[in-house]
């Protein structure tokens, strides 16, 4: 069994799909009060579904304290959302503080009680937003706590298999399995059709555009929809 961390974007199916090669699959929902909270449990749902993965090895969490934490441009509205990305190279303001280990500890909570070997989280370093929560050297340091702070005899993987990839070989990966890519939601501004302007939606676009493939979504800007 393998519990794996799904917001329904395109990155958290693509893992999704990945340890389904090699585990039946416990899926994990986070809500924390992100502006496109009720589109992305949608996607969490239908990617469920087309998974296979029944409701009882389903489980929503509720981290909405982080939102009233703030500090992210995701969570408090009157914090615009950035065009792309931070131009000088430093973190953007969508950036939800220690967010992944909020998630990941309720991952490790619940693979404990059910007893899974592995928990998956799509994180990416080498072509992403530059979160400091989806470094490799983060994921080594919580693996220590997860051998630290779980029951005796415990043998549990954090398993990062998108790490290393850039969006395209991402796309290419998620096309190669079959996963549902056209059940995801990446936008960080809009739950009707995609901005393809924010951070999240540019470097979708661009992974697509660069591994020759059409972004089965759609997007409210023709600009967007170009890259």
């Amino acid at each position: 069994m393998a519990v794996v961390a799904v917001s329904g974007g395109l990155d958290s199916c693509v893992a999704a799909a990945v340890a389904a090669q090699e585990s039946e699959l416990a899926l994990l929902h986070a809500g924390y009060g992100q502006r496109t909270a009720v589109r992305e449990r949608r996607a969490f749902e239908e990617i469920a579904e087309a998974f296979g993965v029944p409701p009882a090895r389903r489980l929503l969490a509720d981290l909405g304290y982080l939102g009233r934490i703030g500090g992210s441009s995701l969570t408090d509205l009157t914090v615009p959302v950035p065009e792309g990305g931070a131009a000088d190279g430093s973190i953007p303001n969508t950036y939800v503080p220690f967010r992944n280990t909020h998630l990941l500890s309720v991952a490790v909570s619940w693979a404990e009680v059910i007893r899974a070997r592995r928990v998956y989280i799509g994180a990416v370093e080498e072509d992403s937003s530059g979160y400091p929560d989806c470094r490799e050297a983060y994921f080594e340091a919580f693996r220590a706590v997860v051998r630290a702070g779980t029951r005796p005899g415990t043998e549990l993987e954090i398993c990062t298999p998108l790490i290393r990839m850039s969006k395209a070989e991402i796309v290419a990966k998620g096309v190669e399995l079959g996963a549902p890519l056209g059940l995801t939601w990446s936008c960080y501004r809009r739950e009707d059709l995609a901005c393809g302007t924010c951070d999240s939606c540019r470097l979708r676009l661009r992974g697509f555009r660069q591994a020759g493939v059409a972004d089965p979504i759609p997007y409210a800007s023709p600009g967007g929809q170009a890259g």
